[in-house]
């Protein structure tokens, strides 16, 4: 591993209670982020240092970018749109996963088609009753993997044949063969195994090289890993353990924006890691892809 050790730069003390779900509009220039149990999306804008905020009145698990203005939000009981003028919430698909197991909607993001990907998990903590799903141009949604317990980052490589996934408490990445046209996965592969000493796998970005950068829950930083040979090679240090998701962002994609919670701490952590729950930034020599928008 680069023995070189860099450390995030706070630049939004946002005291979030679970940041989440980083995505770069670039064509806006701002990072899209949530705070799921704060029930809110936020655009933040790093030229003005300003960020809004849209309440979501349910637990928000991502956001991703439409072309129109508007954006797709996975709400705790279903996909919508907000309307950025004026804050407007509109259902797409309304669903009662919340009956079954205490379920809400969590990570996801679109694949090179504009596909929305989006997976589940048990408020309640029940294992391995979750799934991730695909939700089509017109809304009709499909059902990829059973059996996920808290279903996390997700990426592409750079010509959308492979897919890769995490489910959190697995402690792993696994990779599909990814057929664009169809959205179909198969073939399988653990190529990544994070021992619990390190942190737990929450968040990923994937930069132009093809390198994985995955958020790491109780593990103080952002990692990045060779998909080919399943290896750590460089680690971005952040002043708070509870690090969430991660996305390239700036003009230049070569600014590394993380998230934060404040969630599962105590007094004694927060007072330690006062910047817990806030929006962090560093450079780290790599760039990132342009995020896919839903179409």
């Amino acid at each position: 591993m680069d023995t070189k050790q860099i450390t995030a730069d706070l630049i939004f003390d946002a005291k979030a209670q679970l940041g989440e779900g980083a995505i770069w509009n670039h064509m806006e220039r701002k990072l899209y982020w949530v705070d799921i149990e704060g029930r809110l999306f936020n655009v933040f804008d790093p030229v003005t240092n300003q960020n809004r905020t849209y309440n979501t009145l349910k637990r928000i698990g991502t956001v991703v970018p439409l072309e129109t203005g508007h954006v797709l939000v996975a709400l705790e009981d279903g996909i919508a749109t907000i309307d950025l003028t004026d804050g407007a919430i509109t259902y797409k698909i309304d669903t009662d996963i919340h009956l079954m197991h205490n379920k809400r909607f969590n990570d996801g993001k679109c694949d090179h088609e504009g596909r929305f990907w989006v997976g589940t998990h048990s408020m309640s903590g029940v294992r391995e009753v979750s799934e991730l799903y695909c939700i089509n141009e017109d809304f009709t949604m499909e059902e990829k993997i059973t059996g996920v317990s808290i279903s996390n980052g997700i990426a592409w490589n750079t010509d959308g044949s492979l897919m890769y996934y995490i489910d959190t408490p697995t402690g792993q990445v696994v990779q599909y063969d990814f057929d664009r046209q169809t959205g179909t996965i198969t073939n399988k592969k653990v190529i990544i195994t994070i021992p619990e000493e390190q942190g737990y796998p929450d968040g990923m970005t994937i930069d132009n090289e093809g390198m994985l950068w995955i958020a790491l829950w109780d593990g103080f930083c952002v990692a990045r890993f060779n998909p080919q040979t399943g290896q750590m090679i460089h680690k971005v240090a952040v002043p708070a353990p509870k690090v969430s998701s991660c996305a390239f962002g700036g003009g230049d994609l070569d600014i590394l924006y993380i998230t934060t919670a404040r969630a599962e701490m105590t007094e004694d952590e927060l007072e330690l890691y006062p910047s817990s729950g806030g929006v962090f930034a560093v450079k780290t020599g790599s760039k990132g892809v342009p995020a896919h928008y839903f179409k």
